[in-house]
């Protein structure tokens, strides 16, 4: 069990590739930390996970609230006593041309992908400080590196993980905390459902792969990240995209 006797908290995590995340660190024997909006989703989420014979909790939070994840984290410290791992996965779109694109969108995700990733690691490694360890690993998107059209506020938000997290990378590399973002491209998740059939061939002709990726090959790379094996890696970025962006 490589993650056994560790907390892990996944945000984003009561469906689509945050749940694959979590089931794949409780299977590897780690207590997982089900966060989602709704609290009854996520504790039966988490009982789910625990009927598999494996660790679960689970909460209701909304990451864009700084006092609700403040007051999350706190009720998690006192009945788990740490965190050892934390993976921001929670995001949302609202995907339009630019000209297109209303303010109210442009600012709901900008408020979900980026500020929640920013209220949740500001809490949650205040706890990591005082264990002077600690890992961070960030969901991204190929579309925060490439951009695409149609979704401006998506791709800032996920770019601005991305540089979000090379600096905490460097703020608390001395105190043995890393921090590090996967940045999926095309996975089959309920988001990916919406592309019209068209579209998803057109996407294909260009992924070297031919395929779009499978929630469990972002988690695989996330529990590598999580795994001693990348202790000497912060502040990077790992594509998951099939060959999309080579």
């Amino acid at each position: 069990m490589l993650f056994k006797d560790e907390v892990v908290l996944v945000t984003g995590s009561t469906r689509g590739i945050g749940l694959s995340v979590a089931q794949a660190f409780a299977k590897e024997g780690a207590l997982v930390i089900i966060i989602g909006r709704n609290q009854q989703q996520a504790k039966t989420v988490a009982d789910e996970i625990k009927a598999q014979g494996f660790l679960a909790d689970g909460f209701g939070c909304d990451v864009t609230v700084l006092a609700q994840v403040q007051e999350t984290v706190n009720k998690i410290l006192d009945i788990h006593k740490r965190i050892d791992i934390l993976v921001n996965n929670a995001g949302i779109t609202r995907d339009n041309l630019l000209l297109r694109l209303e303010e109210s969108d442009w600012d709901e995700v900008i408020k979900v992908n980026l500020k929640g990733v920013f209220n949740v690691t500001k809490v949650v490694t205040k706890a990591m400080l005082k264990a002077k360890k600690g890992k961070v690993i960030s969901i991204s998107s190929v579309i925060g590196i490439t951009g695409n059209a149609g979704q401006a506020n998506y791709a800032a938000s996920k770019a601005g993980v991305i540089a979000f997290s090379k600096s905490v990378a460097r703020e608390f590399a001395q105190r043995n905390i890393t921090a590090n973002v996967v940045a999926p491209g095309y996975i089959r998740t309920d988001m990916t459902a919406k592309i019209s059939e068209v579209m998803q061939q057109k996407l294909l002709e260009h992924i070297p792969l031919a395929r779009f990726g499978e929630t469990s090959d972002v988690a695989g790379v996330c529990l590598f990240l999580a795994s001693p094996s990348a202790n000497y890696i912060t502040g990077q970025t790992i594509v998951v995209d099939g060959g999309l962006t080579i």
